[in-house]
């Protein structure tokens, strides 16, 4: 009686061609499209997150950096997290921050322009947007474009990370 030996390689492989090959794995579906939910969220999150920002601007009389960024970050989470990778979604966030920061800062002065003149800050806002935004522009300086900068950098990567 002779004792076969095994052949060389796998001692559990199935005949001499191997294993039988698997078949292919079905194409993965594409998600479904939600670029407009992640619109709508953007532009909601940006404008309750402006308005934050105002307020807490024109509280203190001042501005803050990291609110700026705060405000970039969660409309760019808004939109990467409602509407997915698209790749519209990272830009439109940043855009829509750059505008949240704006309005917010344009809130900002009319609370304390309100405080001033002893007017609402509705009022101010709604009656003398002209004055407002004359305003701003006289008190524009190398700060503000920073705060705007640091929002749309933040809206950017927010939304690119909220998505993946």
């Amino acid at each position: 009686m002779s004792q076969s030996v095994p052949p060389p390689g796998n001692p559990f492989a199935q005949g001499a061609a191997g294993p039988a090959p698997m078949p292919p794995a079905p194409p993965v579906p594409p998600a479904p499209s939600r670029v407009g939910l992640g619109l709508v969220a953007a532009v909601v999150a940006a404008l309750v997150a402006g308005g934050v920002y105002g307020g807490i601007a024109g509280a203190i009389e001042r501005e803050i950096g990291w609110a700026a960024v705060g405000v970039g970050f969660l409309v760019g989470f808004a939109a990467g997290k409602a509407g997915g990778r698209n790749p519209v979604l990272p830009v439109v966030s940043a855009v829509l921050s750059l505008g949240a920061v704006y309005v917010g800062q344009l809130v900002a002065l009319a609370i304390i322009g309100g405080k001033e003149l002893g007017v609402s800050a509705t009022t101010l806002f709604v009656d003398h947007f002209d004055v407002l935004t004359q305003a701003w522009k006289e008190d524009l300086d190398p700060l503000t474009f920073l705060f705007f900068a640091l929002a749309a950098f933040a809206a950017f990567s927010g939304s690119k990370k909220a998505a993946a």
